[in-house]
């Protein structure tokens, strides 16, 4: 029902019955939606009253000597009355049919001005939705490229990988490595970290030789593939619980190591 509506309010019905420009269906079909339809009633209103001002703008003024050149016709004989009577019905059916055609043009120019800035309205709506398709394919192609890149670091034959999980005291904790010597790139995966209180979180540390480095901390809310500095003579990687606000430590809890020697 509200598409018949919507396809009513869109035709040129009101305009045409407002100008006595309809047939007798079509009255009764504008007349049934005023009656039935708030809608329609107060856009039928509203096209009076644009209608009521045009005209009042269109009225010509009548001259300030009419009124003494009626009661000087009043005074003459009845025959040049007759006469004068004639000519002057004559005039005002002339004027009264101008008025309605500069009515009815005024009231035609009105809907198609109306049409107009519909139709610029949905066009402009077309355009903002092709530039944001425009921008969610730009997005989605940077996305699925970036993915694609790392793909192919992790199928890289150079490319080793190390499966990190945690030990009795975060034995759900599983992570992945995955080292190139060649391109000398190191990227992580988070796959499940034990949830930790506020104050602590997780880092990821290599060892080698003669100390310990901090590679960065490890956050399961930002699961996805992290690419670690690469460290060139690494031994092994750990995982600890640090405790925020505190200076890192080499010497917090570790909770899962990995050897990156070869055996």
């Amino acid at each position: 029902m509200e598409k018949k509506l919507h396809n009513f309010l869109n035709s040129n019905l009101l305009n045409k019955y407002l100008v006595g420009d309809t047939s007798l269906e079509e009255s009764k079909e504008v007349e049934h939606f005023i009656s039935n339809y708030p809608e329609a009633a107060q856009a039928y209103e509203e096209l009076q009253n644009n209608l009521e001002i045009i005209t009042m703008a269109s009225a010509v003024e009548a001259p300030n000597n009419m009124l003494d050149s009626i009661l000087e016709s009043l005074e003459e004989p009845k025959e040049t009355k007759v006469i004068q009577l004639e000519h002057r019905r004559k005039t005002s059916w002339y004027s009264i049919a101008a008025s309605a055609a500069a009515v009815l043009f005024a009231a035609t120019s009105f809907m198609l001005y109306q049409k107009n800035i519909q139709l610029n309205s949905e066009n402009n709506v077309v355009v903002d939705e092709i530039f944001d398709l425009r921008s969610d394919i730009e997005s989605n192609n940077y996305k699925l490229d970036k993915l694609s890149r790392e793909l192919l670091k992790l199928n890289n034959p150079d490319s080793k990988k190390y499966v990190i999980n945690g030990n009795e005291r975060a034995k759900n904790l599983k992570t992945v490595a995955y080292i190139n010597p060649v391109e000398k790139t190191s990227m992580i995966d988070v796959i499940t970290l034990p949830q930790l209180p506020e104050d602590q979180y997780y880092q990821i540390w290599a060892e080698l030789q003669d100390r310990m480095v901090n590679l960065g901390i490890l956050d399961e809310s930002n699961r996805k593939l992290k690419q670690i500095p690469y460290m060139e003579d690494a031994l092994a990687l750990s995982i600890k619980i640090g405790t925020k606000g505190d200076n890192t430590n080499e010497n917090d809890t570790e909770v899962a190591e990995i050897s990156l020697k070869e055996k």
